[in-house]
């Protein structure tokens, strides 16, 4: 009989990057992580970012170019904020920034659902989304009754 595991949760999140100085301008500039720990040695660069000292993402600059969504591995990362509020205040910056966006504003997660949030890429195409647990209550879903990031 194999032994229980305890609870799991998400540690950090490590991404590929094709350039780490653009990378994180992205990630700390605008979307507001901190710098905790930064590789430079023998070619090799990585960067270690989080929130109030814990690691959130590791950044790998080894990819060889941009993220690849038809393929098997990650879909998308999506960041909870408190409040739809926050959301809007990132959906700003961003708008600033000329970011990709996947839907024009704040969507819903489904028809109906009070979740939801704004879907966009890093400068590497990956998908990114930041949603609010309620706030989206009158926004549309793009999708209907399936879930909205599943299919951006």
């Amino acid at each position: 009989m194999t032994a229980a595991i305890s609870t799991l949760r998400t540690g950090h999140i490590g991404l590929n990057v094709t350039d780490i100085e653009r990378s994180l301008v992205f990630y700390g500039d605008v979307l507001g992580f901190d710098l905790l720990v930064e590789g430079k040695e023998d070619g090799e660069r990585y960067a270690l970012l989080g929130q109030d000292g814990r690691l959130t993402l590791a950044l790998w600059q080894q990819a060889d170019g941009a993220y690849a969504p038809a393929l098997a591995g990650l879909h998308h990362l999506a960041f909870e904020v408190a409040a739809m509020e926050q959301v809007r205040a990132v959906e700003a910056r961003l708008k600033a920034r000329d970011v990709d966006f996947a839907y024009d504003g704040v969507v819903a997660h489904r028809e109906g659902a009070a979740s939801g949030g704004i879907f966009f890429h890093d400068p590497d195409g990956t998908r990114l989304e930041i949603y609010a647990p309620t706030g989206a209550e009158d926004a549309d879903a793009p999708h209907g009754a399936a879930p909205t990031c599943g299919f951006f």
